[in-house]
């Protein structure tokens, strides 16, 4: 039977590019991966979706591990990832140093993409209120539910994308114009566990070893993110 994986966007650049077909070459064995937003996953595992394995934020991972879906001694932290801007490929980047910086280029863009779905938009919505510049940003923002805001750049409907770097990193056509200030960055932390009712346990244990090896660590940094691996 398959190796099942339910894994969040963030990390996809670096299983893809990497460390999926690592795995695959050492093993044999080729994961049936699903992506989606961490709202989206939680809500088909309360419709009773399981899989093997799952790379999850730790807040949700901690709240599975409580009811039991997952197995609280299979979890290993792998990676945290920031929040990012991009911009189109060949258009100038935004000066991102200070927190006066990002909101003047939040408020000079044609429109601003972010997800209804994903951590990062979420933290977003909350993040432009708090500056108070919601009313201004949203009434010429491109809201997506799900997926990677960096499309709507190269589909011409933004001019800026936020989201996790990791995720912008996933769409071609467009540059990272930096990270948020640090003043208002939220990194999120991510790991892996196993499902508890997994029915390929084994073969689970076998993928959470290789996503916490040494070469995973490497894979992290490459694919946007920062290694929570000891190798790093």
């Amino acid at each position: 039977m398959p190796l099942k994986l339910m894994s969040t966007l963030a990390v996809e650049v670096a299983l893809k590019r990497r460390l999926l077909p690592s795995f695959t070459e050492a093993t044999g064995i080729i994961p049936d991966v699903t992506w989606n937003p961490t709202t989206v996953i939680m809500q088909r595992i309360a419709d009773g979706t399981r899989a093997d394995a799952i790379i999850l934020i730790d807040k949700s991972m901690a709240e599975l591990v409580e009811r039991g879906v997952v197995v609280g001694s299979s979890v290993r932290p792998i990676a945290t990832a920031k929040i990012g801007v991009a911009v189109a490929g060949d258009a100038p980047a935004p000066k991102l140093e200070t927190v006066d910086d990002l909101k003047t280029a939040l408020l000079a863009a044609r429109s601003v993409a972010y997800s209804r779905g994903g951590a990062s938009g979420i933290y977003f919505a909350t993040l432009i209120e708090t500056l108070g510049i919601a009313e201004a940003v949203n009434a010429k923002a491109t809201i997506i539910p799900e997926g990677f805001t960096a499309g709507q750049i190269v589909a011409g409907n933004a001019d800026l994308a936020i989201q996790q770097i990791s995720e912008l990193m996933s769409v071609d056509g467009i540059k990272i114009a930096g990270p948020l200030p640090e003043e208002v960055q939220a990194g999120t932390d991510f790991s892996v566990a196993a499902f508890a009712d997994a029915e390929n346990p084994d073969d689970a244990a076998r993928l959470i070893a290789h996503l916490t090896s040494a070469e995973a660590a490497a894979a992290y940094a490459a694919g946007g993110l920062t290694s929570r691996l000891a190798h790093s």
